[in-house]
Parts: structure tokens; C-alpha cells; sequence
């Protein structure tokens, strides 16, 4: 079984696929990581993140980088956006996504895109949508730079405003 966990920045996506996957005993991969962990493995590689091809062998970034805290860093928000325009990434990627969402027995994936891109096979699609936290306006959400950082990353990666429901979307309340 997939379950793709759609929803944009900040709006409890995580937390749900979380839930999901330890309630049902599946795997889960945030998918908004891999782009940093692309990032956080180049530079670690000593290379540059704007050459296709370094970008490209940091794609080969072992499972355990995806625990790094730095990966939530604004460093690292910066460096996924630089890679993820080439093209080679973002096939790397979308490859690794698939086979990760559709591994025997199943898998949760969150992040953007992943009921209508990566997995639109899934038959469970719940989606998250964006509220402010608690205590939060989401005027200050809109203006946290790294809630920008990863938008710009994400229209970059997609040449689009990312975040499109699929017509199968199951509604969410965040």
C-alpha cells in the first residue's frame, strides 16, 4: 500500500505520514529532504552545487544523511535550491522516490506532488492544508525566509507554482 501525504510547507503533512506509517507499520520518507540532502552531500563532497555533474553524484547520498540535522538548515535550504535545477537531480530523485514508494509492502511519502507526481497510483491520499500554528499568524509564515526558500526551490524544481491537489485528493484538516 502507498499513502502520499500531499500538502504545502508547514501544514502538518509530516506529522500525519508519521502517524500513518508507524499506525500502519510502513517506512516514511519526507520527500522535501532529498533535494537538501543532495545539497548537504555536495558540499560535503568538497564540490560545486551549480555543476550538473557534481550535483548528479551527490544523488548517490547514503539513507542515514537524511537524519542530519543540518538538512533543516537555512544553509541547506540554499544549496537545494541550486541543485535542484538540473534536470539529472530531479530524475535522480523522482527514481528514488518511486522505488522508495513502491517497495514490497508498501510505503508513506510526504511532501508536494507526491499523489499527483511521484505516486499517483496511491490509493490513500490524504491531504494536509496549510493553517498557522499555534500562536502563529500567517503573515509570519509568509515572511520566514526559509518558508520562501523552499517555495522558490519548489517553483524552481517544477517551473510551476507547486502544490497542485490531485483530483483523487482526499481532503484533509491539517
Amino acid at each position: 500500500m502507498i499513502i502520499a501525504v500531499d500538502g504545502p510547507t508547514a501544514s502538518g503533512k509530516g506529522t500525519i505520514a508519521k502517524a500513518l506509517a508507524a499506525h500502519f507499520g510502513l517506512p516514511h520518507l519526507d520527500t522535501g529532504l532529498l533535494y537538501r540532502a543532495v545539497g548537504r552531500q555536495v558540499a560535503l563532497n568538497g564540490g560545486n552545487p551549480d555543476d550538473p555533474a557534481d550535483a548528479l553524484v551527490a544523488c548517490a547520498f547514503p539513507d542515514s544523511l537524511l537524519d542530519d540535522p543540518e538538512l533543516r538548515s537555512e544553509a541547506s535550504g540554499g544549496l537545494a535550491s541550486r541543485v535542484s535545477v538540473h534536470p539529472g537531480v530531479r530524475q535522480a530523485l523522482y527514481e528514488r522516490q518511486r522505488a522508495f514508494a513502491t517497495q514490497p509492502g508498501g510505503a508513506v511519502l510526504d511532501g508536494r506532488d507526491i499523489g499527483t507526481v511521484i505516486a499517483p497510483e496511491a490509493p490513500a491520499k490524504p491531504g494536509a492544508e496549510q493553517h498557522p500554528r499555534h500562536g502563529e499568524s500567517s503573515g509570519h509564515q509568509a515572511d520566514d525566509p526559509l518558508l520562501r526558500g523552499q517555495r522558490l526551490a519548489a517553483r524552481r524544481r517544477f517551473g510551476r507554482h507547486p502544490q497542485r491537489a490531485g483530483q483523487d485528493a482526499d481532503a484533509g484538516d491539517g
